[in-house]
């Protein structure tokens, strides 16, 4: 009985409500009240609130399964990687092993030198490009100061990108949309580039990349590699006799295989740490988005409880102003 003469006090409060709006308001303006207008504009931002938590779950599932592509992938640029490292073993009797880019003073480095960095074509894969590009720009500060000259062969567009604007006048010649994953054919056909940049002017050629550790650590590498020339005692294999072409044709021929086998190990090491930095940066994201929909929805359920606590409120007011 008082549930059936409370609804009936509501719709003669609503009935009693708009005959008087109808009457003293002009035909032209919106027969609405001030709470309605509260109302409305509530269910607005409740709505905005909603939309907002919907979009960052899309976003969740998006960067959940680009974690497990990542992981797919990785694990092929795994098996691969480890059968490129025994081929490419013999470079390290001539050209010495990579050395850490972090706190490299590049003494080493001749007068004149072809620096290629390998980068990636696309984003959202962590720190790996940025490392690569402030450790170039340490680099060409560090030959600069030391009155020595240097050229730029970017791998990668991320590279090209960020380089650009500090070292735009240096880059000879950029190689963007590398396919993946890496074959010996491709990285004859990144030698051939680098070789068309004037690699035979230089002194050395100077490889930088990411060198894949494991899953969650990578570190910033470089190759030195030199060409076989050189006079007197400076010749390089003395020791050995070549047939049938001239020794020169054989080291020229060798350095080409040599700087092909140093690309082809580099490319694939750098693809696994991109794939395991990928990974990882989609791992926090997916974390991040979690959280972020947990603040979301308790913003959204205090929304939803301040509107239905004002309806309340305002029926509630309504029947006791009938009743008195």
């Amino acid at each position: 009985f008082f549930f059936s003469n409370t609804l009936w006090l509501i719709m003669a409060l609503r009935t009693a409500v708009a005959r008087v709006a109808s009457r003293s308001l002009p035909r032209a303006l919106p027969q609405c009240t001030f709470s309605q207008d509260i109302q409305r504009r509530g269910m607005a931002t409740e709505k905005q609130i909603y939309n907002q938590m919907m979009s960052t779950k899309n976003i969740q599932k998006i960067t959940a399964s680009m974690k497990m592509v990542s992981a797919a992938k990785l694990k092929g640029d795994e098996n691969r990687l480890k059968l490129a490292k025994p081929f490419n073993a013999w470079t390290s009797e001539i050209c010495g092993e990579p050395k850490e880019l972090e706190d490299a003073m590049f003494e080493e480095l001749p007068a004149k030198t072809l620096i290629v960095p390998f980068t990636s074509d696309g984003g959202l894969c962590g720190g790996v490009n940025s490392f690569i590009t402030r450790g170039i720009k340490r680099m060409t500060d560090i030959l600069k100061d030391n009155g020595k000259e240097y050229g730029i062969v970017v791998i990668g567009d991320k590279g090209r990108a960020q380089l650009r604007r500090a070292l735009g006048e240096q880059i000879i010649r950029t190689c963007t949309q590398v396919a993946s994953p890496g074959t010996f054919a491709l990285a004859s056909a990144l030698s051939s580039e680098i070789a068309a940049a004037g690699a035979a002017d230089y002194d050395a050629v100077v490889i930088v990349y990411n060198s894949y550790v494991n899953p969650a650590v990578y570190k910033q590498m470089y190759k030195v590699i030199t060409p076989f020339t050189g006079e007197g005692e400076d010749e390089p294999m003395m020791e050995y006799e070549f047939e049938p072409d001239t020794k020169s044709e054989n080291l020229a021929d060798m350095y080409e295989y040599l700087l092909t086998s140093q690309v082809y190990h580099s490319f694939l090491d750098a693809a696994a740490a991109e794939q395991s930095s990928r990974m990882a940066a989609m791992e926090n994201a997916t974390q991040n988005a979690g959280e972020m929909i947990e603040s979301l929805t308790l913003r959204y359920n205090r929304a939803r409880q301040a509107r239905i606590t004002t309806e309340l409120i305002e029926i509630i007011s309504g029947a006791s102003a009938i009743e008195g």
